[in-house]
């Protein structure tokens, strides 16, 4: 348990060592996190979400400026699409985010998808873990903003950002994704463009048909520019203002309560997946998804004899 206690004590090469255990599925990964977590559930997780182009991270570094103005320190988890040739992260930090790498308050870890679907690489969850245990205050996760597999950033943060840019109809857009139900902030990056002001008024006007009940919070709408640093502090701000309406309403402990219901039930699957699959003889699982195919046995069926050849009959 070297690792952990080096990462307890501030040990940023220990933190990086165990986000690579977990990135490639390590056996002692679990059994670490497991010494970690009693130290975790301190830090406020931001998701940035939104389309392609419209200055994520660009604004989740401008964020990152100021809430190290103020003392804190911050993590970012940048989650972005898989290479097809070497399963690497297409982008990486160093490209974007150079000039926050030399801050000792700042970790940022660029993670592959690897295929992974919502948006979020798997191990996003155990890695944001990390940054907290490391004593990070405000962890950003950055996701690869691909559309409709976007809302499973609502499972992993506590407060999320969906960033819109003028033009792009993005606004609408976030209503076809799912984007719109999930949003606790709003921002209409790029506000120096064209149309900015009536990407705001049409967002205010879709909130209002949406907002049934006045006790909720109301998404705020913020315009930015990010490049130029123009309108980041008040999203600060919001931030901070979403966190203490959590608090207040117990909106916080309920979600930190579903986001670990839906951790174990994650863990649980893939270990059953896992000795499903070890229990079978070779090439069982291709021959019957080939007689899946062809219609010769159906997938209700093929399940309930994978079960019982797995020992589980669910009886």
């Amino acid at each position: 348990m070297e690792i952990v206690k080096r990462l307890l004590a501030g040990d940023r090469k220990a933190a990086a060592r165990l986000m690579s255990l977990i990135e490639n599925d390590a056996s002692q990964a679990p059994r670490l996190l497991g010494a970690l977590y009693p130290h975790t559930g301190r830090a406020h997780i931001v998701g940035v979400t939104g389309f392609p182009g419209t200055g994520k991270s660009t604004l989740v570094g401008e964020l990152t400026k100021k809430i190290r103005a103020q003392g804190e320190k911050v993590g970012i988890v940048a989650v972005d699409p898989t290479s097809p040739f070497s399963g690497g992260a297409l982008l990486g930090d160093r490209i974007r985010m150079q000039e926050l790498s030399t801050d000792e308050g700042v970790f940022i870890r660029s993670m592959a998808t690897r295929g992974s679907l919502g948006g979020l690489a798997r191990a996003t969850g155990d890695v944001v873990k990390v940054l907290d245990a490391l004593g990070q205050d405000l962890i950003f996760i950055e996701t690869v903003g691909a559309g409709q597999s976007e809302v499973e950033i609502a499972r992993a943060a506590h407060t999320v950002v969906v960033v819109v840019a003028p033009g792009l109809g993005d606004e609408i857009q976030a209503i076809k994704a799912g984007l719109f139900e999930i949003a606790d902030l709003f921002v209409v990056n790029k506000a120096d463009r064209e149309g900015a002001e009536g990407a705001v008024a049409t967002l205010n006007y879709l909130l209002d048909m949406n907002q049934a009940d006045g006790d909720r919070w109301r998404p705020p709408i913020l315009k930015t520019i990010a490049i130029r640093g123009e309108g980041v502090e008040a999203v600060v701000d919001a931030l901070k203002e979403h966190l203490g309406y959590l608090k207040e309403s117990g909106q916080l402990e309920l979600k930190n309560r579903e986001r670990s219901e839906g951790e174990v039930k994650r863990i649980i699957e893939e270990a059953l997946w896992g000795r499903l699959l070890s229990r079978l003889k070779e090439g069982e699982w291709e021959r019957m998804m080939l007689r899946i195919a062809d219609r010769e046995l159906d997938p209700y069926t093929a399940a309930e004899k994978l079960l019982e050849s797995s020992g589980d009959t669910g009886k």
